[in-house]
Order: structure tokens, then sequence, then C-alpha cells
């Protein structure tokens, strides 16, 4: 799963309406469901062994390999990351950053309590799982949030080394998914590719300037 930063403003198209601003409830209630979305699409991953790239999808290969809990994992993986939001993007970003990825490890706790996926289809696990996970993260750019994760660094090497941002990130989701070689079998790991690009299909389709006023 690409961990993307904080969007910039959609701008309204010439000559349509101007868009209105969210407001704090919205916005609250906004990061509370996208981040419920991306960890059930991230509970349905791990209900088939499936994995995904970023910090997310490292946690999940980390939670295969050892003992330690995915929520756990996911933040203390993220803390680096988020010292360096605080450097690079300021302590707005990385506040909500931090609020983001403990709402996602909170639920991912919550899950498995309640809901019993039972047996499910390894095709269906992966499209789903990413399907959701990617209408969690359009509600969470649409609402000024973000996971984090990798982004920061890709951005920080665009920044420093001038390599591009998007390669650096596709270089790590890249790297986490043929890491899972070693703990998922070769058929999960293709299906997890797969999803991977199911779920960057859907932030594809869905994210672009212009068709969406709100901010």
């Amino acid at each position: 799963m690409s961990d993307v930063s904080e969007p910039a403003a959609e701008p309204a198209a010439p000559g349509g309406p101007a868009g209105v601003p969210h407001s704090r409830l919205e916005d609250v209630l906004g990061v509370l469901t996208g981040t419920f979305l991306v960890s059930l699409g991230l509970y349905l991953l791990t209900a088939v062994d499936a994995v995904t790239g970023g910090t997310a999808g490292l946690a999940l290969l980390l939670s295969y390999a050892t003992p330690a809990a995915f929520g756990a994992l996911y933040v203390a993986i993220n803390l680096p990351f988020l010292v360096l939001a605080w450097r690079t993007k300021g302590p707005a970003f990385t506040v909500r950053t931090l609020i983001a990825v403990g709402l996602v490890s909170a639920f991912s706790e919550l899950h498995p309590r309640v809901l019993d996926v039972g047996e499910v289809a390894g095709v269906y696990g992966v499209v789903a799982g990413n399907l959701v996970i990617g209408v969690g993260m359009l509600i969470l750019f649409r609402h000024g949030a973000s996971l984090g994760g990798f982004n920061v660094l890709a951005l920080l090497a665009q920044e420093r080394a001038g390599w591009r941002a998007g390669y650096v990130q596709m270089s790590l989701d890249v790297a986490v998914i043929l890491g899972s070689l070693l703990v998922v079998a070769p058929g999960q790991v293709l299906l997890s590719a797969f999803g991977g690009a199911v779920l960057n299909l859907v932030i594809a389709l869905n994210h672009r300037a212009g068709r969406y006023l709100g901010t």
C-alpha cells in the first residue's frame, strides 16, 4: 500500500463553483471513517496471508514472521518517518499523520475481536481488501490526512538527492513485496502484486484535481 503524503487542495474547474470547506466535525468523522476502512482492508489481506506496499505492508510482513501484533509494528515502523515528517512537512501535517497511524493501529486490534471472516478466497480477499483500502485512503486525502510512511522518505530523497519521489516510493514498495517471498508462498506474492495494482488504480481514477470541490 503506497503511503501518500498530504495532497494539495484540488482547485475547482474553471468557471465552476467554489469549493465548500469541510467543518472540523466533518474532518474528524472523515478521518475516523477513512482509517476504519483502511484497517478493515488490511484485515481482509491478513485473512488470505497477502501483503501490500508501504509501511503497512512491511508491518503485515513482520506480523507474519514474528509473534508481534500488526498494530504495534505499524506504529513502531512509522515513528522514524514521523520524525522526518516533523522536520520536512511541519507539525500540523505530522500530528494529523500520527493520529491516522494511531487509529489504523487501534482499529486493526478491534477487527479480529468482533469480526470472524472465516475462510476467504485468495483473489476475493486481495481485491476486496485493496478496494476498501483505496476508498479509505481517498477519504483521508479529502480531509487533509494521510498515512505518512515511505512517502516522507521519498520526498526527502527528491529534495536532497534529486531522485524522483515516485520512483523511490515504487522501489520501496517493490522491495517490501519481494521481501515477502521469505515469508509467504510465491503465488501469494504475485497475488499481492496484483492487489497493489488494484489499489493504485483506485487512487489514480478517483484522486484528480478539479473533480472534488470540498477542501
